[in-house]
């Protein structure tokens, strides 16, 4: 438990400064929106655009390993939108991005470093066949989720081809699409290209973080506080519970394997899922509450999953 608390404790530091910026007002309020823009529009894209430039298709593709994770983390989606428009009451569009919140694994920040510390280097292979997709696919489809949702009442063949026409110019997805053909492609970047988008994807964890610690003092976390803590228990407990159903009772993958998918499937919610809901401006106050909620809890949840893999 230490060493979690020790990983995640970064995590919050980071938020707490830019909470504390804003409130002492070193950071004006009046940038909040622009820090935001800068990680959606440029450094989040890059982030997407390397990933899918240096990712192996040719053996990235295991189903077996890949799906259990996805199909778990999409059920917690979909209980995620119905619990919020049945439940809590909200409408389409704030219900996609609460179902959003709780569905994004915040695999990086957390995943690899605790995975590797619980099941060595030789556990990496395995999160990079889930990481490498896990960004884009999970945008794309929570993008295209958002756009026919919030139709507005418009025929659907209207809200279809406005949902098209917004998706090709999201700088989120266009950074996928330019990832996936210069990957296919075979060239690679000049250096200077090279280096300089390795230089902004390298200001997406303290900008995005800074910019949710900020964004904390906008928004009332009491009113988002039940709805946060039912997308935290989807994230913490139901998604790495079915994942773990899918994997050993019912494909019988081996339990080198199975631990590490389980594990990474507990991670709490990623920064992605705030970025997602600023992006939108759709309920920015349970995207933040549930990340910072189910980082907390994160330190039970892997505690006992660990424990429990073993």
């Amino acid at each position: 438990m230490y060493f979690v608390i020790d990983v995640i404790a970064p995590v919050f530091v980071i938020v707490l400064i830019g909470y504390l910026a804003v409130k002492l007002k070193a950071f004006p309020s009046g940038g909040i929106s622009a820090l935001i823009a800068f990680t959606n529009n440029f450094a989040a894209p890059m982030l997407l655009f390397r990933a899918m430039l240096t990712l192996d298709f040719a053996t990235a593709l295991d189903p077996k390993i890949i799906a259990p994770f996805y199909v778990a983390g999409l059920a917690g989606f979909v209980l995620g939108i119905v619990l919020a428009r049945s439940i809590f009451k909200y409408s389409p569009g704030e219900a996609v991005s609460v179902g959003f919140s709780g569905w994004f694994t915040n695999t990086v920040l957390l995943g690899i470093p605790i995975v590797q510390r619980a099941y060595g280097v030789e556990a990496l292979p395995i999160i990079f066949l889930i990481i490498g997709f896990h960004a884009p696919s999970l945008m794309t489809i929570g993008m295209m989720t958002m756009e026919l949702s919030r139709r507005d009442g418009r025929p659907l063949g209207v809200a279809v081809f406005d949902a098209l026409k917004r998706i090709a110019t999201n700088p989120l997805l266009i950074g996928i699409a330019c990832g996936v053909v210069l990957n296919l492609s075979g060239l690679s970047l000049p250096k200077i290209l090279d280096d300089a988008t390795i230089m902004l994807v390298a200001a997406v964890l303290p900008t995005a973080l800074f910019g949710l610690g900020a964004a904390l003092t906008q928004y009332s976390i009491k009113k988002a506080v039940l709805p946060a803590a039912a997308m935290s228990a989807i994230k913490t407990v139901m998604q790495p519970l079915l994942a773990w159903i899918i994997l050993v009772p019912i494909l019988g993958v081996p339990h080198e394997i199975s631990r590490v998918v389980v594990l990474l499937a507990a991670m709490p919610s990623g920064i992605n899922a705030y970025i997602f809901a600023t992006y939108y401006n759709r309920a920015l106050d349970v995207a933040t509450s549930t990340v910072l909620l189910s980082t907390l809890v994160s330190v039970f949840s892997i505690s006992f999953w660990l424990w429990f893999l073993s």
